[in-house]
Formats: C-alpha cells, structure tokens, sequence
C-alpha cells in the first residue's frame, strides 16, 4: 500500500459503513486471552449505525454472548479478498435485549436463526462499540492488481495502490 489514509470522525464511520456494508460477514472473536481461535466465528454484521457502532444478532444462550458477559472486548475481522479489502475492529460488546431495538434491526434474512421471528425469546443483539480499527483497500479489482503485480515485476516499481489506515470513531 502507498498512501495511508487515518480517518477520524464521520469520515471515519463513512469508511466503516462502506466496507461493513460490502463484506458483512466477519470473524467474531471473544474472550481474547486464548489467542488460539477457537472462540471466534463467523458472524453477519446487521449494519453500523450513525455513531459507528457495529450491530449483530445472536442466540441469548450462546457462547458469543457467555463469553461478552465475563469480557467485553471483542475483535473483528472482515475480509473481502476479492475486492482486497480488509478491515479489523477492536471494541468492547453488550448484550441488548430490547424489542424495540431488535424489531428496528429486523431484516427477513434473521428468520434463518430465529425461527419465530423478532419475537423469537432465544434472540438477542450484539452492539459493538469500536475502539481502535485497521483497515487495508487496494484499489482495482483482481485482474487489474494481477496485471499491475506482473508489471511491477517487470518494472522493479509497485504499481499497486491502495489506501490503510486507522480508523477513529
């Protein structure tokens, strides 16, 4: 990557909705003094809100959410190899059980998990509240950044750009 772009602001929560909004799904990873993996796992993100917090659905008797009772920190990491776009989110979680909230997050898509829909009494909210966050963009899609990496070593010079940079909410 050539240029780094640190955000902060809206402009930081613009770039956060975008590439949330494009990838969706993360790794969702807790309790993060294992450091061995096994508590993350894939997750659909539900959308980011205005303040730049990171919405999702779980089960109230998961593990996900077992473990954000005992610790609150959480990690993200979206990735999306095909545009080379890659995002990672430190934040702290909660647990929301409001019905309003859940109904205002509803999408039809959720029916998968929560067969009785939004009133389904397993359901529960995720909110994710960023405290740091990383993200890579390379521009072009994967052909042009293959006919760029072949011409770069050809040419001795990286002609592969793209945007990093931390991102401040």
């Amino acid at each position: 990557m050539s240029n780094t772009g640190n955000l902060n602001d809206k402009e930081a929560i613009d770039k956060l909705k975008s590439l949330v909004d494009d990838i969706m799904i993360c790794l969702f990873c807790t309790n993060l003094k294992t450091n061995d993996g096994s508590t993350c796992c894939p997750m659909s993100a539900i959308k980011v809100c205005d303040h730049g917090n990171i919405w999702f659905f779980s089960e109230k008797d998961s593990d996900k959410n077992k473990d954000i009772l005992t610790n609150k920190h959480v990690q993200l990491f979206f990735s999306h190899p095909g545009k080379n776009s890659y995002l990672v989110v430190n934040g702290e979680a909660e647990i929301i059980l409001d019905k309003k909230i859940i109904e205002e997050l509803w999408t039809p898509v959720a029916k998968i998990w929560f067969k009785e829909g939004k009133d389904d009494p397993t359901i529960s909210i995720i909110k994710v509240k960023p405290t740091t966050a990383y993200y890579w963009d390379t521009d072009g899609n994967r052909m042009i950044n293959f006919l760029k990496m072949v011409a770069s070593v050809v040419t001795g010079t990286n002609l592969i750009t793209g945007k990093e940079g931390a991102i401040t909410v």
